[in-house]
C-alpha cells in the first residue's frame, strides 16, 4: 500500500481536518485529499508548461463538482449520471476562482486548471468552506508559480458567537453567514449574508475569520515543507519592447490624462475617444510594424489608459465621468410597468438599468434542489439575465453563465431576508431581472428593481433593501481612492469590486472581489462607511417611488388558502391515481397541492378565480366531512345497472340508488330512467355496518301516494340485482 504524507489541522471543538498528498492523482502537478468527518474533497491543480500564442492573460478555470456516488445515491433524470454543474457547484467553483485568481502572477499566462471533487460526503459538513483550502493546498505543494498560499473559512455568528466553519444545523441558527478568503497578510474575498447587521459587526466577524485563515496558510507552508518545498517552474510568456513602451507613454499619456479628466458621462463616447487615440499614435508608426505589433500597442495603451484614468482621480478626484469619489449618478425608478405581471419595477441608475418582474405562484412551483447533501425545495427564485445588448454588443443568446449565477445568488440572498414569513405570504415567488443596459453594477441594480418589484406586487416585505458597488484605485505607494458606485471602466481598471446591500438598519448581503493581492482592513473599514452613506441615499431615492408595499396584490394575481384536515383524509382528497384532485382541479379552475405535516393534511387552493377557491373549498369540505343518515344530498349519477344507479352524493362517495327507491311507482327497466352525469336529489338511508356501503333513496323525497304502504309489493329495496318475480299458478 502506497504511504502518503499526511498533516492534521485542528479546528478547535474537537474538530479537525487531515491533509494527504502522494497516493491519489499523482500525475497531476498538484494533488491534495483533505477530510473533516466524513466528507472528503480531492483537489487537483495542472497547468500546462507554455503558454498559448497570443495570450496575455491567465486562462483559469476552477470546477468544483459533487458526485452523488459520495452518499450512496443515484443522480436523477435519465441517464443517471451526473451531467451539467447544479448552481451550488458554480457558485461554489466561483468562491475559489475569486480567492486564487489575483495570487498567480501577472505575468503567467499557461492554461490552469483546478478541480475540487467531492468523493465523501457527510451532510452535517459544508465542503464549500473547505473548497478553497484544497485547492491552495494543491497548487502550494505544486511547481505552479504562485504567490500563496491562501484559505477561505466560513464565519458564522451563533447566539452572539463568532464559529469557524460551524456544521449545517449550527448554521440554520446564524445570524452572519460570510465565506472570507485571504492570505497571512490581507483579505482577498468576502461574500455572504446577514440579518441586517452593522458595519463594524461585519468587519468584527471578517477579523475573526483572518486569524482562522492565518493558521491554515501557515499550515500550508509547513506541509509544503514535509513535502519537500519543490521548486517552482521558470516561464516566459511575456514579449516586450521597451522601446515601443516608452514611445506610446510619450505620445499617449497626455493626451490620455485629458480625455479622463474630461468628465465625458457618455460610456460609448469615451470608448470612443480613447480608441481613436489609439488609432491616432498606431498611424504614426509604419505599415509593417502596425501589424506585427499590434498586440503589444493594444497592451501597452491599455496600461497609458489605465494609468491616466487613476492618476487622475488620486491627483484631482476626478472620475471618468466628472463625479467625485463619493458621488451617486442620477436615478430614476418606476413601477406598475408591465401591466400583466404580478409586480414590476425599472431601475435606472447612470447607464444601467433593470427592468424586473415577479410572478406569484403555487406550492406546485417551488423549484426542488437534489444534490447529493441536500434535498428539498424552495420557494424564493431570483433570475438575473444579461443580454449583449445591454453593452451594445452582439453575443450568442445562451444560457446563463458562471456570472450570471452568481449575481443573480447575491440579488436573492439580498431580498431573501426582508421575505414575509410562510404563513404571511404563502406564495413561491419568482423575480426575474432583465438588465437593459450596463455601465456597472447591473447586480445592485437587480437589488434595488426587485424591492419595487415586490413592493409593487404586494408581497409586504419587512423592509426595502439598496445595494452598491464600490471600487478602489491604490498606487502602491500609500496612497488610495475608494470610489462609491464604479463605472464598468472602474471595475475594469480598478482594483477592488465591493458589492454591499440593506436596509436602513443595517447589512442584509456582501460580495468582494480584488485584483490585487490583499485589501488592509483599514482601507476596507472606509469602504464600509462610504458604502453605508451611498446606500442610504439609493434607499432614499427607491423610497420617492414606492415607499411601502402595496396593501393588497394584484387583481389578476393568484389567491391562495389554505384548509387543513385530518391525515386519514389526505388519500380520499387525492383519489385512486390522483383522479378527484386532478378533476377538482379542471372543474373548479384552481391549482390544489396537499401535504402531511405533523400528521395533518395542508392543503394549498390557488386560482385567480375567488368563486374556484370556493367552490373547492367545498368539494373538499364535503370530502372529509362524514355522511350522516338522514341527510339529503344532491348527487351525480356515476353508473347506471340493471338493478339501479350508482349516485356519487358527496365527493369521492358513491351510494346505489336501488330501482325499487327511485320512485314510489314500480319500475321495471332502467332504461331512460336516468342518465350518466345527471344530477339528483337522494337521501342516505343506510349504511351497510359490515361493508360500508350507502343506500340510498330518492323515492323518500317525493310524497307517498295515500294509502301506499312505505314499501310497495314485490320491491324489496334490497341492494342486490333485482330477482324476477314468480309466476302465480293458475
Amino acid at each position: 500500500m502506497s504511504k502518503g504524507i499526511v498533516k492534521e489541522l485542528d479546528l478547535g471543538n474537537g474538530r479537525k481536518i487531515t491533509v494527504e498528498t502522494g497516493r491519489l492523482a499523482k500525475q497531476a502537478d498538484g494533488s491534495v485529499v483533505i477530510r473533516c468527518g466524513n466528507a472528503m474533497l480531492l483537489a487537483t491543480v495542472v497547468s500546462s508548461k507554455d503558454a498559448k500564442e497570443g495570450i496575455d492573460f491567465l486562462p483559469l478555470s476552477v470546477d468544483y463538482q459533487e458526485k452523488f456516488s459520495s452518499v450512496g445515491r443515484f443522480p436523477g433524470g435519465f441517464l443517471k449520471r451526473e451531467s451539467r454543474m447544479s448552481e451550488y457547484e458554480i457558485l461554489t467553483s466561483r468562491l475559489v476562482d475569486r480567492a486564487l485568481r489575483p495570487m498567480f502572477p501577472s505575468d503567467y499566462h499557461s492554461d490552469t486548471q483546478v478541480m475540487i471533487t467531492l468523493i465523501s460526503g457527510d451532510v452535517d459538513v459544508q465542503t464549500d468552506a473547505m473548497a478553497g483550502f484544497a485547492a491552495s493546498c494543491a497548487i502550494t505543494i505544486s511547481d505552479i508559480p504562485f504567490n500563496g498560499p491562501i484559505s477561505e473559512v466560513r464565519v458564522a455568528r451563533i447566539d452572539g458567537n463568532f464559529m469557524i466553519n460551524p456544521s449545517t444545523t449550527e448554521i440554520t441558527k446564524a445570524d452572519i453567514d460570510m465565506i472570507v478568503a485571504g492570505n497571512h497578510d490581507s483579505i482577498l474575498m468576502v461574500e455572504g449574508e446577514m440579518q441586517e447587521v452593522s458595519e463594524m459587526e461585519m468587519l468584527d466577524a471578517i477579523r475573526f475569520a483572518h486569524e482562522a485563515i492565518k493558521l491554515q496558510c501557515q499550515f500550508q507552508v509547513e506541509f509544503r515543507a514535509l513535502c519537500g518545498n519543490k521548486e517552482k517552474r521558470e516561464y516566459s510568456h511575456e514579449l516586450s519592447d521597451e522601446a515601443l513602451n516608452n514611445q506610446i507613454a510619450k505620445y499617449c499619456y497626455d493626451k490620455a490624462y485629458a480625455l479622463a479628466k474630461s468628465g465625458n458621462p457618455d460610456k460609448h463616447a469615451r470608448s470612443a475617444a480613447f480608441k481613436a487615440l489609439h488609432d491616432e499614435f498606431k498611424a504614426t508608426l509604419p505599415a509593417e510594424e502596425q501589424i506585427l505589433k499590434a498586440g503589444l500597442i493594444k497592451k501597452y495603451f491599455h496600461d497609458v489608459e489605465s494609468d491616466a484614468m487613476r492618476n487622475c482621480i488620486l491627483a484631482e478626484g476626478i472620475r471618468l465621468d466628472g463625479r467625485k469619489g463619493t458621488d451617486i449618478r442620477a436615478i430614476w425608478s418606476e413601477v406598475d410597468y408591465l401591466p400583466s405581471t404580478h409586480g414590476s419595477a425599472i431601475f435606472t441608475r447612470g447607464e444601467t438599468q433593470s427592468l424586473t418582474s415577479v410572478t406569484l405562484g403555487s406550492k406546485l412551483d417551488e423549484q426542488m434542489i437534489d444534490t447529493p447533501n441536500k434535498e428539498g425545495s424552495t420557494k424564493f427564485l431570483l433570475h438575473y439575465n444579461f443580454p449583449g445588448f445591454s453593452t451594445g454588443e452582439v453575443k450568442p443568446n445562451r444560457a446563463p453563465g458562471r456570472r450570471e449565477i452568481g449575481h443573480g445568488n447575491l440579488a436573492m440572498r439580498s431580498l431573501k431576508m426582508v421575505l414575509p414569513s410562510d404563513a404571511d405570504c404563502p406564495y413561491t415567488i419568482r423575480v426575474v431581472s432583465d438588465i437593459l443596459e450596463s455601465n456597472g453594477s447591473s447586480s445592485m441594480a437587480t437589488v434595488c428593481a426587485g424591492t419595487l418589484a415586490l413592493m409593487d406586487a404586494g408581497v409586504q416585505i419587512r423592509k426595502p433593501v439598496s445595494g452598491i458597488a464600490m471600487g478602489l484605485i491604490t498606487d502602491g505607494k500609500g496612497r488610495f481612492a475608494v470610489l462609491s458606485d464604479i463605472l464598468g471602466d472602474e471595475d475594469h481598471l480598478g482594483d477592488m469590486d465591493f458589492k454591499v446591500t440593506g436596509t436602513d438598519k443595517g447589512i442584509c448581503a456582501c460580495q468582494m472581489d480584488l485584483k490585487i493581492q490583499g485589501l488592509p482592513m483599514d482601507i476596507m473599514v472606509q469602504a464600509l462607511n462610504q458604502a453605508k452613506d451611498g446606500r442610504l441615499h439609493i434607499l432614499n431615492e427607491i423610497k420617492k417611488t414606492l415607499s411601502a408595499p402595496r396593501s393588497d396584490y394584484k387583481s389578476h394575481a393568484p389567491r391562495i388558502e389554505k384548509m387543513v384536515i385530518a391525515k386519514e383524509y389526505i388519500g380520499a382528497v387525492i383519489g385512486p391515481g390522483g383522479k378527484i384532485i386532478q378533476e377538482m382541479q379542471r372543474e373548479t379552475n384552481t391549482t390544489i397541492s396537499i401535504e402531511e405535516v405533523n400528521n395533518e393534511g395542508i392543503i394549498e387552493i390557488s386560482s385567480v378565480d375567488k368563486s374556484g377557491i370556493e367552490a373547492a373549498k367545498a368539494r373538499i369540505r364535503a370530502i372529509t366531512a362524514t355522511p350522516e343518515v338522514g341527510e339529503v344530498y344532491e348527487g351525480k349519477v356515476k353508473n347506471i345497472m340493471d338493478f339501479g344507479a350508482f349516485v356519487e352524493f358527496m365527493p369521492g362517495k358513491d351510494g346505489l340508488l336501488h330501482i325499487s327507491e327511485i320512485s314510489w311507482n314500480r319500475i321495471d327497466k332502467m332504461d331512460g330512467v336516468f342518465t350518466e352525469g345527471e344530477k339528483i336529489k337522494v337521501k342516505l338511508i343506510e349504511v351497510d355496518k359490515k361493508t360500508g356501503k350507502f343506500r340510498l333513496s330518492k323515492k323518500v323525497l317525493d310524497p307517498r301516494p295515500e294509502g301506499m304502504p312505505e314499501t310497495a309489493p314485490g320491491q324489496g329495496g334490497g341492494g342486490g340485482e333485482r330477482r324476477p318475480q314468480r309466476r302465480q299458478p293458475n
